[in-house]
């Protein structure tokens, strides 16, 4: 069975000890439904964008978000392909490997969903590969390191599932486990193409499945792409001949402390004290309210005109917004004449 060669550093507990302090920041605010559903959906567009991107995708944010939408954009039939498989695959994380553990045949499932209809070979798809290729950087051309044999590739992903599912695994922190997982499964190159975004899917899951992320608000794909050079430059970082992936579970762990502090930032934002407070429970906004409300957090305050640039309203329909939730008791005015705005209640 596979087992993973790594040092606990000073910096991974480190991080692993404010990750944790931000996650019960995150879990324990009293975000309402509507929030997480928003925030859930935010993060997988951008996890779709980010991990796309990073293999040579073409499309922008905006052009992934449209897509998410069920929208209509202009890009090669490619481009769309593989970030509609990426959404597919995320908002579908949980029924895509229904059990405890996973197998071998479900690892090949995730591929095929990953790559369907965007490979030279459609037989490629969900099927280990049978012809050798190399791991090169798609931005400086420059071969990573040459992968096992085709006819070891198998055997090796056998003994990384059964790795995965072994029970002294669960006694290591999630983090870790997706960390090690994720670079494993790059370094064993199953698949003719496809083996980033399948890896980090991988990752993704065994987080969602660990109970670290259940609803789906971190995107680790942000951080990798934010920087490509460094993404590579920490796959390369293993020494091949020992496998020692302590500057890899580094970089990894550091990337979810990025991800998480993110989130808190904006559920702390979105937490007005009006809302911690309340008695009444949770107060249900619609989704321009919610921005009107984080709007207020970043910057102290809103006016009738900032309602109608955000949303592109006349100044009865921004006046209307504004009055349910003054009604609501969320936000209060404040001031008088052309001074007029409003404040967090």
């Amino acid at each position: 069975m596979f087992q993973p060669n790594f040092k606990y550093t000073n910096k991974i507990v480190n991080l692993l000890s404010k990750i944790s302090a931000a996650r019960e920041v995150i879990l324990n605010s009293p975000l309402i439904p509507k929030w997480e559903v928003t925030l859930r959906r935010e993060a997988i567009i951008r996890s779709a964008h980010s991990s796309t991107h990073i293999e040579g995708n073409r499309l922008n944010l905006e052009q992934v978000s449209k897509l998410a939408q069920g929208r209509k954009i202009t890009a090669t039939r490619k481009d769309k392909q593989e970030v509609l498989n990426y959404l597919d695959v995320l908002r579908n994380i949980n029924k895509l490997i229904k059990s405890e553990t996973i197998s071998v045949k479900e690892i090949l499932k995730m591929h095929k969903k990953v790559t369907k209809g965007t490979l030279e070979h459609p037989e490629d798809c969900g099927v280990f590969r049978t012809r050798y290729v190399v791991v090169w950087n798609p931005i400086t051309r420059e071969v990573f390191f040459r992968p096992p044999q085709n006819k070891d590739v198998p055997e090796l992903i056998k003994n990384l599932v059964a790795w995965i599912n072994a029970k002294e695994t669960q006694d290591i922190d999630p983090i870790l486990e997706a960390g090690i997982a994720h670079y494993e499964f790059v370094r064993i190159h199953p698949f003719v193409d496809g083996n980033g975004r399948t890896a980090r899917v991988l990752a993704t899951w065994i987080l969602c499945k660990r109970g670290f992320d259940t609803k789906q608000f971190f995107c680790l794909d942000d951080y990798y792409d934010s920087e490509r050079p460094a993404y590579y430059k920490a796959l390369q970082s293993v020494n091949q001949a020992t496998l020692d992936l302590t500057r890899w579970v580094e970089y990894f762990v550091e990337g979810v402390h990025v991800s998480v502090q993110e989130v808190k930032e904006r559920v702390i934002r979105l937490s007005s004290e009006r809302l911690r407070k309340t008695k009444k429970g949770q107060i249900a906004l619609t989704e321009r309210q919610m921005q009107i409300v984080e709007f207020i957090n970043q910057n102290g305050q809103i006016t009738n005109r900032d309602v109608r640039k955000l949303f592109k309203l006349s100044d009865e329909g921004a006046l209307k917004e504004i009055k349910k939730l003054v009604k609501l008791g969320v936000i209060r005015s404040s001031g008088k004449g052309r001074s007029l705005h409003y404040v967090a209640q």
